[in-house]
Protein backbone atom coordinates (compact mmCIF):
# COMPACT_ATOMS: atom_id res chain seq x y z
CA UNK A 1 0.00 0.00 0.00
CA UNK A 2 1.56 3.24 -1.26
CA UNK A 3 0.49 6.71 1.33
CA UNK A 4 -0.17 9.45 -1.44
CA UNK A 5 -0.53 12.98 -1.05
CA UNK A 6 -2.10 14.88 -3.85
CA UNK A 7 -1.90 18.51 -4.34
CA UNK A 8 -4.80 19.84 -6.43
CA UNK A 9 -7.26 16.92 -5.87
CA UNK A 10 -10.36 18.41 -7.76
CA UNK A 11 -8.59 18.67 -11.29
CA UNK A 12 -9.65 16.60 -13.59
CA UNK A 13 -5.97 14.63 -14.10
CA UNK A 14 -5.77 14.21 -10.48
CA UNK A 15 -8.96 12.98 -9.80
CA UNK A 16 -8.09 10.39 -12.39
CA UNK A 17 -4.79 9.36 -11.26
CA UNK A 18 -6.69 9.49 -7.16
CA UNK A 19 -9.36 6.68 -9.01
CA UNK A 20 -6.29 5.04 -10.02
CA UNK A 21 -4.67 5.00 -6.91
CA UNK A 22 -7.41 3.96 -5.12
CA UNK A 23 -8.99 0.85 -7.09
CA UNK A 24 -5.26 -0.79 -5.89
CA UNK A 25 -6.18 -0.07 -2.02
CA UNK A 26 -3.19 2.93 -1.63
CA UNK A 27 -3.73 5.57 1.24
CA UNK A 28 -4.91 8.95 0.18
CA UNK A 29 -4.27 12.50 1.18
CA UNK A 30 -6.63 14.90 -1.33
CA UNK A 31 -5.63 18.75 -0.86
CA UNK A 32 -7.52 21.81 -3.15
CA UNK A 33 -9.45 25.00 -2.54
CA UNK A 34 -13.30 23.75 -2.68
CA UNK A 35 -14.33 21.80 0.66
CA UNK A 36 -17.34 20.28 -0.78
CA UNK A 37 -15.86 19.11 -3.83
CA UNK A 38 -12.99 17.33 -2.22
CA UNK A 39 -15.68 15.31 0.67
CA UNK A 40 -17.43 14.48 -2.93
CA UNK A 41 -14.55 12.94 -4.30
CA UNK A 42 -13.01 11.53 -1.45
CA UNK A 43 -15.81 9.69 -0.98
CA UNK A 44 -16.17 8.32 -4.08
CA UNK A 45 -12.23 7.20 -3.61
CA UNK A 46 -13.57 5.45 -0.22
CA UNK A 47 -16.36 3.50 -2.69
CA UNK A 48 -13.66 2.55 -5.16
CA UNK A 49 -11.21 0.86 -2.41
CA UNK A 50 -8.61 3.57 -0.53
CA UNK A 51 -7.11 2.29 2.29
CA UNK A 52 -7.98 5.86 3.87
CA UNK A 53 -8.82 9.06 2.49
CA UNK A 54 -7.58 12.26 4.03
CA UNK A 55 -8.56 15.79 3.35
CA UNK A 56 -7.02 19.38 3.46
CA UNK A 57 -8.40 22.47 2.58
CA UNK A 58 -5.95 25.27 1.39
CA UNK A 59 -5.01 27.61 -1.75
CA UNK A 60 -2.01 26.27 -2.66
CA UNK A 61 -0.65 29.89 -3.12
CA UNK A 62 -0.83 30.53 0.62
CA UNK A 63 2.67 29.55 1.19
CA UNK A 64 2.09 29.78 5.00
CA UNK A 65 -0.28 26.81 4.88
CA UNK A 66 2.35 24.57 3.38
CA UNK A 67 4.22 23.11 6.33
CA UNK A 68 0.90 22.57 8.16
CA UNK A 69 -0.44 20.67 5.43
CA UNK A 70 2.38 18.60 5.32
CA UNK A 71 2.10 17.53 8.93
CA UNK A 72 -1.46 16.67 8.83
CA UNK A 73 -0.49 14.87 5.81
CA UNK A 74 2.08 12.56 6.76
CA UNK A 75 0.13 12.29 10.19
CA UNK A 76 -3.09 10.86 8.30
CA UNK A 77 -1.00 8.45 6.20
CA UNK A 78 1.69 7.86 8.33
CA UNK A 79 4.32 8.92 6.04
CA UNK A 80 4.69 9.11 2.42
CA UNK A 81 5.87 7.76 -0.54
CA UNK A 82 4.07 9.66 -3.07
CA UNK A 83 3.14 13.63 -4.13
CA UNK A 84 1.11 14.70 -7.02
CA UNK A 85 1.29 18.37 -7.41
CA UNK A 86 -1.56 18.91 -9.64
CA UNK A 87 -2.56 22.37 -9.18
CA UNK A 88 -2.64 25.37 -11.49
CA UNK A 89 -5.05 27.64 -13.98
CA UNK A 90 -4.89 28.57 -17.63
CA UNK A 91 -4.42 32.20 -17.98
CA UNK A 92 -6.21 35.00 -20.35
CA UNK A 93 -2.90 35.60 -22.32
CA UNK A 94 -4.18 39.05 -23.92
CA UNK A 95 -5.14 39.64 -20.09
CA UNK A 96 -2.08 39.46 -18.53
CA UNK A 97 -0.26 41.39 -21.46
CA UNK A 98 -2.36 44.60 -20.05
CA UNK A 99 -1.99 43.72 -16.42
CA UNK A 100 0.84 43.47 -14.51
CA UNK A 101 -0.72 42.27 -11.44
CA UNK A 102 -2.39 39.55 -13.17
CA UNK A 103 0.22 38.04 -14.69
CA UNK A 104 2.07 37.93 -11.44
CA UNK A 105 -0.50 36.40 -9.74
CA UNK A 106 -0.49 33.82 -12.53
CA UNK A 107 3.06 32.72 -12.32
CA UNK A 108 2.38 32.78 -8.78
CA UNK A 109 -0.58 30.42 -9.03
CA UNK A 110 1.27 28.17 -11.89
CA UNK A 111 5.08 28.87 -10.84
CA UNK A 112 5.58 29.82 -7.51
CA UNK A 113 3.48 28.26 -5.51
CA UNK A 114 4.60 24.97 -7.40
CA UNK A 115 8.40 25.84 -6.48
CA UNK A 116 7.12 26.42 -2.87
CA UNK A 117 5.72 23.22 -2.77
CA UNK A 118 8.56 21.11 -4.02
CA UNK A 119 10.90 22.66 -1.96
CA UNK A 120 9.41 21.55 1.26
CA UNK A 121 8.59 17.69 -0.24
CA UNK A 122 12.08 17.55 -1.59
CA UNK A 123 13.74 18.26 1.86
CA UNK A 124 10.97 15.68 3.42
CA UNK A 125 11.46 13.20 1.10
CA UNK A 126 15.69 13.73 1.12
CA UNK A 127 15.37 13.18 4.98
CA UNK A 128 13.62 9.86 4.81
CA UNK A 129 15.83 8.52 2.21
CA UNK A 130 12.41 7.55 -0.21
CA UNK A 131 9.75 9.34 -2.02
CA UNK A 132 8.24 9.92 -5.44
CA UNK A 133 7.87 13.37 -5.75
CA UNK A 134 5.77 14.18 -9.62
CA UNK A 135 4.59 17.86 -10.96
CA UNK A 136 2.30 18.16 -13.33
CA UNK A 137 3.98 20.94 -16.12
CA UNK A 138 3.35 21.04 -19.14
CA UNK A 139 4.48 21.09 -23.17
CA UNK A 140 4.11 24.89 -22.75
CA UNK A 141 7.32 25.88 -20.83
CA UNK A 142 9.38 24.26 -23.65
CA UNK A 143 9.49 27.44 -25.39
CA UNK A 144 7.61 30.90 -25.12
CA UNK A 145 4.98 31.57 -27.66
CA UNK A 146 2.76 34.63 -28.34
CA UNK A 147 -0.24 33.01 -27.49
CA UNK A 148 0.54 31.66 -24.17
CA UNK A 149 4.37 32.86 -22.67
CA UNK A 150 2.67 33.65 -19.30
CA UNK A 151 1.43 29.98 -17.98
CA UNK A 152 5.17 28.79 -19.82
CA UNK A 153 6.86 30.74 -18.30
CA UNK A 154 5.84 29.58 -15.14
CA UNK A 155 5.65 26.08 -16.65
CA UNK A 156 9.20 26.19 -17.71
CA UNK A 157 10.39 27.79 -14.39
CA UNK A 158 8.93 24.72 -13.01
CA UNK A 159 10.58 22.21 -15.21
CA UNK A 160 14.01 23.73 -14.42
CA UNK A 161 13.48 23.99 -10.69
CA UNK A 162 12.62 20.23 -10.99
CA UNK A 163 15.61 19.58 -13.17
CA UNK A 164 17.84 21.05 -10.48
CA UNK A 165 16.28 19.05 -7.42
CA UNK A 166 16.46 15.81 -9.49
CA UNK A 167 19.97 16.58 -9.83
CA UNK A 168 20.22 16.87 -6.26
CA UNK A 169 18.32 14.00 -4.77
CA UNK A 170 18.41 11.64 -7.21
CA UNK A 171 21.51 10.64 -4.87
CA UNK A 172 18.96 10.38 -1.76
CA UNK A 173 16.86 7.79 -3.74
CA UNK A 174 14.13 10.24 -4.24
CA UNK A 175 12.04 10.27 -7.79
CA UNK A 176 11.38 13.80 -9.10
CA UNK A 177 8.99 13.59 -12.25
CA UNK A 178 8.50 16.09 -14.17
CA UNK A 179 5.30 15.36 -16.18
CA UNK A 180 4.46 17.54 -19.66
CA UNK A 181 0.88 16.94 -21.10
CA UNK A 182 -0.02 18.18 -23.85
CA UNK A 183 -3.70 19.66 -25.06
CA UNK A 184 -6.08 17.67 -22.59
CA UNK A 185 -9.52 17.87 -22.47
CA UNK A 186 -11.00 19.36 -19.27
CA UNK A 187 -13.19 21.75 -17.64
CA UNK A 188 -10.34 24.38 -17.89
CA UNK A 189 -10.21 23.66 -22.04
CA UNK A 190 -14.11 23.50 -22.38
CA UNK A 191 -13.55 26.35 -24.15
CA UNK A 192 -10.87 25.28 -26.73
CA UNK A 193 -11.99 23.16 -29.97
CA UNK A 194 -10.69 20.13 -29.77
CA UNK A 195 -8.61 17.36 -32.55
CA UNK A 196 -6.63 14.96 -32.83
CA UNK A 197 -3.91 15.92 -30.31
CA UNK A 198 -5.95 16.33 -27.68
CA UNK A 199 -6.37 13.68 -24.88
CA UNK A 200 -8.69 12.18 -22.14
CA UNK A 201 -7.62 13.16 -18.30
CA UNK A 202 -7.70 9.31 -17.95
CA UNK A 203 -5.36 8.60 -20.67
CA UNK A 204 -2.82 10.93 -18.95
CA UNK A 205 -3.52 9.94 -15.42
CA UNK A 206 -2.45 5.90 -16.48
CA UNK A 207 1.00 7.62 -17.61
CA UNK A 208 1.50 9.79 -14.40
CA UNK A 209 1.60 6.25 -12.79
CA UNK A 210 3.36 4.46 -14.85
CA UNK A 211 6.14 7.08 -14.94
CA UNK A 212 6.29 6.56 -11.30
CA UNK A 213 6.66 3.05 -11.36
CA UNK A 214 9.11 3.01 -14.11
CA UNK A 215 11.60 5.53 -11.91
CA UNK A 216 11.18 8.14 -15.15
CA UNK A 217 12.43 12.02 -15.09
CA UNK A 218 10.97 13.03 -17.66
CA UNK A 219 7.88 12.13 -19.20
CA UNK A 220 5.40 13.25 -22.23
CA UNK A 221 1.93 12.85 -22.58
CA UNK A 222 0.94 11.22 -24.73
CA UNK A 223 4.35 10.54 -25.96
CA UNK A 224 3.91 12.13 -29.37
CA UNK A 225 4.69 15.36 -27.57
CA UNK A 226 8.15 14.01 -27.37
CA UNK A 227 8.70 14.63 -31.27
CA UNK A 228 6.11 17.56 -31.07
CA UNK A 229 8.15 19.87 -29.15
CA UNK A 230 11.98 18.63 -29.87
CA UNK A 231 10.93 20.44 -33.40
CA UNK A 232 9.55 23.44 -31.98
CA UNK A 233 12.30 23.35 -29.54
CA UNK A 234 14.85 23.79 -32.73
CA UNK A 235 12.99 26.05 -34.70
CA UNK A 236 15.76 29.16 -35.11
CA UNK A 237 14.20 32.23 -33.32
CA UNK A 238 15.05 33.95 -36.75
CA UNK A 239 12.21 31.83 -38.08
CA UNK A 240 10.14 31.03 -34.88
CA UNK A 241 9.20 34.89 -34.25
CA UNK A 242 8.01 35.32 -37.56
CA UNK A 243 5.08 32.56 -37.04
CA UNK A 244 2.13 32.68 -35.35
CA UNK A 245 2.32 29.55 -32.42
Amino acid sequence: MQKVLIVGATSAIAEAAARLWAARGDALFLVGRNATRLETIAADLSVRGAATVGCFVMDATDTAKHAAMLEAAASALGGLDVALIAHGTLPDQKACEASVALTLQEMDNNGLSVVALATLLGAKMEAQGHGALAVIGSVAGDRGRQSNYVYGAAKGMVGLFLQGLRNRLSKKGVQVLTIKPGFVDTPMTASFKKGALWAQPGDIACGILRAIEQRKDVVYLPGFWRLIMLLIRHIPERVFKRLSL
